[in-house]
């Protein structure tokens, strides 16, 4: 099939690479979001799906609003057979949808009806699943509600941060993607309409959302930090300034710990701050305007005074 690719992040190149690979379809151009600033400079940067077309010589269309004229009347002339997304960023209009024959296919890192919106990961991870995976479905006008081609599964392991599972998910979700687009081709594949329970929704995580909540249970504490990393990243203040967390461990409930929420404790070796139920070890932190350090070495640094809060 002719295709047409959306998407614009990393995480949306395993998907591109294996469909330009693939030798039943041909990625005649690709859609993505207009290059942004980015870094100190703040200078327009292309998008990593665009550098990657781009190196491929493959046509690159970066509407502002997919539903430009301009955009939908290059997408007509191109006539694509169907379109894979994965990642685009952007709601398609009406207009859009109706444009190739077979319609725009989804890769969504979810077992949907689960997870619908855009942190699907993000909050499997907040939430403690132990398994989640990505699901292909031929999008229509609502939230990640159209019928399903495929699913594949993965497991949540006991460390991973979203980065890691979305990664897992990304390459193991290509094959997935390529799948899909080999049986609507061939026609033995068909979308099945996404069951009416089991849904939930994943909207974006926010900075502020990523603030840690020392009285909460020390589980919740550590699921948050794993479930913001990389991005937004959890986040406490101490000494009235922003505290990045990037790692952190629960210290055991059996640990000859007794340290109220939010109270600082240091060894030579090792930072605990209390929770809720039982004390969580500072293993990575991010001061701010600093570099990333182990917990242990930020603590020596600030020189912990007894009774010190996080969050204060």
């Amino acid at each position: 099939m002719r295709l047409v690719f959306a998407g614009t992040p990393e995480v949306a190149v395993p998907a591109l690479d294996a469909l330009i690979a693939s030798d039943q379809h041909e990625v005649v151009a690709v859609v993505t979001r207009p290059d942004a600033p980015a870094g100190r400079g703040r200078r327009l940067v292309a998008s990593p799906v665009a550098e990657r077309a781009e190196e491929a010589g493959i046509e690159v269309l970066k509407p502002a609003k997919p539903g430009d004229e301009d955009f939908l009347a290059r997408l007509r002339e191109i006539a694509p057979d169907c379109c894979p997304v994965v990642a685009y960023g952007a709601l398609l209009p009406k207009a859009a949808l109706g444009v190739p024959e077979k319609g725009w296919v989804n890769l969504h890192f979810s077992l949907l009806p689960a997870w619908r919106g855009a942190a699907p990961v993000q909050h499997a991870v907040l939430a403690g699943d132990e398994v989640t995976g990505a699901s292909t479905f031929q999008i229509e006008q609502g939230l990640d509600s159209g019928p399903v081609y495929g699913v594949l599964t993965e497991e949540v392991r006991p460390t991973d941060t979203s980065g890691d599972l979305l990664t897992r998910l990304a390459f193991a979700g290509a094959g997935l993607l390529v799948a899909t687009m080999d049986g609507i081709q061939d026609g033995t594949l068909h979308a099945v309409p996404q069951p009416s329970e089991g849904i939930s929704y994943a909207p974006k995580i926010e900075v502020e959302d990523a603030k840690t909540d020392w009285s909460a249970p020390a589980l919740r504490v550590e699921r948050l930090v794993r479930g913001c990393a990389p991005a937004p990243g959890a986040w406490t203040e101490f000494r009235g300034e922003r505290l990045k967390l990037m790692s952190v461990t629960s210290a055991g409930p059996d640990a000859d710990l007794h340290l109220a929420p939010g109270e600082i404790a240091a060894t030579k070796k090792a930072v605990y701050v209390g929770t809720g139920s039982h004390a969580v070890q500072l293993l990575w932190v991010q001061p701010q305007g600093k570099k990333p350090m182990q917990g242990a070495d930020w603590a020596r640094g600030v020189r912990i005074e007894a009774g010190e809060l996080m969050g204060e």
